[in-house]
């Protein structure tokens, strides 16, 4: 009995990967139910999203910290623009923040920091991301001297007052 169970285990262990002769198989394949096909996919997002404040005219608020002097700035910034201080270039690429009616509360901001480092002609890039002002420990921007982090992204939505 104990042989037999054996031999199965091995007959599966040895399938595994092929498919009917066809050899080794690199993905699965879903069938697609016709009922969802491509050409009755929506085409247009959302009317809150089409409605929502357009990204070139929404404003993200970053703080930048410091360690060394315990120096703290904010920055207000549209997308596309970036401001340098001293060693920090800050560049902001998108914010957003979860409409009034959505829960949880959330505001992002995808932000680019480059620091030329004490002795150094060109700055290095040392983060490139989204940073969370709700959830801050989520994506961090780590450097020994300078803290980076986002206050706001002011924009509006349809029934905003």
């Amino acid at each position: 009995m104990r042989a037999s169970i054996l031999c199965l285990a091995a007959l599966s262990l040895a399938a595994c990967g092929e498919s009917e002769g066809d050899g080794p198989v690199d993905a699965v394949q879903v069938p697609i139910d016709e009922a969802a096909s491509p050409a009755e996919a929506p085409t247009e997002a959302p009317t809150e999203a089409a409605d929502a404040t357009p990204m070139a005219e929404r404003v993200a608020t970053i703080g930048l910290l410091n360690k060394r002097n315990n120096v703290s700035q904010d920055f207000e910034l549209k997308p596309g623009e970036s401001v340098e201080e001293g060693p920090v270039i800050i560049r902001l690429e998108a914010c957003e923040r979860t409409a009034p009616y959505e829960f949880p509360q959330d505001t992002g901001a995808f932000v680019q920091v480059d620091v030329r480092e004490r002795g150094q002609d060109t700055h290095r890039r040392i983060f490139s991301g989204w940073l969370f002002k709700e959830n801050p420990s989520l994506n961090i921007v780590e450097h020994p001297i300078y803290d980076v982090w986002v206050k706001d992204c002011a924009m509006s939505f349809p029934g905003d007052e």
